[in-house]
């Protein structure tokens, strides 16, 4: 079973940037789809940014502009680049390999064992 774990988050002042690390212990071209999500205390958890088959990235509307996906398969590891951070981007991000056949959105699956995650706080 191939793991993923994430790096990369930290405290920021409003503007600043982050890239967020998702780093498999396998192959990750073993996946149709890598995405990152979030969530904020005492909010469900939420889709950021998925990358699926042929590499086409889905973004969710509340980063859009703001946030880029990328993967780098020699490193095994899938990025989250957010530029231009807000306050209400503070959460923890976690990263997962959903199964949704040739799909690859920004839903929130179901069956995911989530990872601990890494902390975005973002301050004004």
């Amino acid at each position: 079973q191939v793991r993923l774990m994430e790096s990369g988050g930290g405290s920021v002042q409003v503007g600043g940037a982050l890239r967020l690390s998702c780093t498999a212990s396998g192959d990750i071209d073993l996946f149709n789809c890598m995405a990152w999500y979030r969530q904020a205390p005492g909010k469900q958890r939420e889709g950021v940014a998925s990358l699926g088959i042929g590499d086409w990235p889905v973004i969710a509307d509340s980063v859009h502009g703001r946030f880029t996906i990328s993967k780098d398969r020699a490193k095994n590891t899938l990025y989250l680049q957010m530029n231009n951070l807000r306050p209400d981007d503070s959460a923890m991000y976690y990263c997962a390999a959903p199964d949704f056949g040739d799909y690859c959105g920004v839903d929130v699956p179901d069956n995911v064992n989530w990872g601990r995650g890494t902390q975005v706080t973002v301050s004004s």
